[in-house]
């Protein structure tokens, strides 16, 4: 929270008790204030919520405030604005950091929660990692498979580079892990090659992997510069955990769930999308 946002909540807290104070203080002014409020419940309470949950009762305590002030019982509208002011404090907080910040855990629809978090905004994938990123001991183990592993976001399907890059952030911003894409796309050849290496890599063949369709992603922690992937690490296994809550909460499957985990792995199951051959080609242009 930057100190000029500070500065406003402590300034918008010093307002309310000046107001307060006045209206208790002054009759005229409470007169004036109940003849301006004098219609504003009816108009609040045909007022569609912004969205379910904080907003709404936000809403309904600002409602249930005016009509106590109209009827003079200033301890309810008293207990009505305390319940409004750390409603108010926390949505503001969340906004305060950007669009993905606000987050209606009462929303259960994936669908709507991505909607919700991205409100029209365009998510750009983040830049290239160098190479020195990825010289550690852990990813030297596994140095075969990501080698010839592509990292290109452009080659996801759209709606799934969206989610994820909404994962990525919600990870950093709400639980302080910065991730990082170990694989994208995966040509078929790759698939049936990694095939080869046995179950501990994968055990699907080519067009049997949501990985074919840019519709699958393998990633991992960024810990001081460095790719973090090993499972024997509690912060990286907590990051997984948390991963894969945040992952499952924008609609895309967890590879933690499965039998055979595979713990960084999450893939969009786009709804009418079925795999097994391969993608359609893009149209050439037709000459002019």
């Amino acid at each position: 929270m930057s100190d000029g946002f500070v500065i406003a909540l402590v300034l918008l807290y010093a307002l309310l008790a000046i107001g307060a104070g006045a209206i208790f203080v002054f009759p005229s002014i409470r007169a004036r204030l109940l003849q301006k409020l004098a219609a504003i419940p009816g108009r609040i309470n045909h007022v569609k919520p912004i969205a379910v949950g904080p907003w709404q009762r936000c809403q309904q305590a600002a409602a249930a405030a005016i009509v106590a002030i109209q009827q003079g019982r200033w301890l309810a509208a008293a207990a009505a604005l305390i319940i409004i002011t750390p409603v108010v404090l926390v949505l503001l907080l969340r906004l305060q950091s950007g669009p993905a910040s606000y987050y209606d855990e009462t929303v259960t629809d994936p669908n709507q929660t991505v909607a919700m978090l991205l409100r029209g905004e365009q998510l750009v994938p983040p830049p290239p990692l160098p190479p020195e990123a990825f010289m550690t001991r852990e990813v030297e183990l596994i140095q075969r498979v990501l080698v010839s592993a592509s990292r290109d976001w452009n080659l996801f399907d759209f709606d799934f580079q969206q989610r994820l890059l909404l994962a990525f952030r919600l990870m950093e911003e709400r639980h302080g892990y910065k991730m990082v894409l170990l694989e994208g796309y995966r040509s078929p050849e790759r698939q049936n090659t990694l095939a080869t290496m046995g179950s501990s890599v994968t055990n699907a063949a080519a067009y049997q992997s949501y990985h074919q369709y840019g519709l699958a992603a393998d990633c991992a922690f960024l810990r001081d510069g460095k790719v973090v992937i090993s499972e024997r690490d509690p912060w990286a296994m907590r990051g997984y955990q948390l991963y894969g809550e945040v992952a499952e909460s924008l609609g895309l499957t967890w590879g933690g769930r499965w039998k055979m985990m595979d713990l960084g792995h999450v893939e969009y199951r786009k709804p009418g999308f079925k795999k097994g051959k391969p993608p359609e080609a893009t149209p050439a242009p037709t000459p002019q």
